[in-house]
């Protein structure tokens, strides 16, 4: 896939335009989203990205596109996930609701940087290295397991603050609470951080430990630089938008984790199939490719993604609902039997 310096200076300059448009028209202003403004502009993201996926199928192909479509959707689904560690982190620094916007926004940019660095020096390892596939189908077969194993997110967990944010914390004096929407502010004529800043620089470090997983899964479904570059970036810029528009519903999707877990699997087990096509490890087959297992075509990858996600999110919301309810009522019932026991022991003790 030959892809010419001016196609990728327009996606970045339209990319980050559209991080303008999200500052300056949603953003700088600060507010609550409503449900509706929520869903039309989750929408309207959803549509940027369907839209560029045909622009890749009328400029390189269907299959170039079919890998597009299959690393956004892949990408998109891990996204869902992120947002269960981006509500406890705002629960933790009990952010305001109307700031949340920017520390999404601003958390986003500094994924969107980090990430891309990790892209290019994966495909540098890649180009110069393919024994990698075996590591990153390794990795992903390993997530998948510690997925499905510890699959579901308690709340009562709460945020743990990772090693850079304890250590910003230590060299950074920061305000005792917010000041607006601002990162800094001056406190006794000294200019110190504010909560905000380090909200920010916890859900940027948090997405950062995510693409550890996801930028391995892309790169099982594409090896095209410019491909995984744009997944990436149109599953992220949607994100502050669909927070607000699945808060509220991101604990009834209960078997969400099974179903990424499941995806990560598949990947994985893609990339060492691939990894055996491309194999040049002497202690393999003598250095030579292993074909005796065909390698997974793109219609298949794309096809099991959403397969998987259609059938996780179809349970959560019917089974998975059922089982929430009675959980419930088994919970309310105990909590009715020790009631009336603290009663009788009220009376017996009269």
């Amino acid at each position: 896939m030959n892809v010419p310096f001016w196609v990728w200076a327009i996606t970045i300059t339209a990319i980050v335009a559209m991080l303008a448009v999200d500052f300056f028209g949603h953003v700088r202003t600060p507010h609550a989203p409503k449900l509706k403004e929520a869903a039309i502009w989750s929408a309207i993201y959803v549509a940027i990205a369907l839209l560029f996926g045909l622009l890749v199928w009328w400029g390189w192909g269907g299959q170039f596109a079919g890998e597009y479509f299959a690393g956004f959707i892949t990408e998109k689904s891990l996204s869902v996930d992120n947002l269960f560690v981006f509500v406890l982190i705002m629960s933790s620094f009990r952010v305001p609701r109307e700031y949340q916007q920017k520390v999404l926004l601003f958390g986003i940019v500094i994924a969107l940087v980090l990430r891309t660095v990790f892209i290019l020096v994966g495909a540098a390892v890649i180009e110069h290295f393919s024994a990698v596939f075996y590591l990153f189908g390794a990795f992903l077969l390993y997530t998948a397991w510690t997925q499905i194993r510890g699959s579901g997110h308690d709340p009562d967990e709460g945020f743990k603050e990772n090693g850079f944010l304890r250590l910003m914390r230590k060299i950074v004096p920061t305000a005792p609470g917010y000041v607006g929407d601002r990162m800094f502010a001056k406190v006794n004529d000294r200019v110190v951080a504010t909560p905000m800043l380090i909200v920010i620089l916890a859900v940027g470090s948090a997405d950062l430990l995510f693409a550890v997983d996801s930028i391995p899964a892309i790169f099982g479904l594409t090896q095209q630089t410019y491909l995984v570059f744009a997944a990436n970036a149109f599953a992220l810029l949607g994100l502050r938008q669909l927070f607000f528009l699945l808060d509220g519903l991101l604990d009834k999707l209960v078997y969400l984790s099974y179903g990424l877990g499941a995806i990560l699997a598949f990947i994985g087990a893609k990339l060492v199939i691939h990894a055996l096509h491309t194999n040049e490890l002497p202690f393999i087959n003598g250095g030579h490719h292993v074909e005796a297992i065909p390698e997974i075509t793109t219609a298949v990858s794309l096809s099991v993604i959403v397969g998987i996600l259609v059938i996780t999110t179809v349970l959560s919301l019917t089974v998975g609902k059922r089982a929430a309810g009675k959980m419930a009522e088994k919970s309310a019932a105990i909590a009715r039997q020790e009631q009336a026991a603290h009663r009788e022991l009220d009376d017996y003790g009269k």
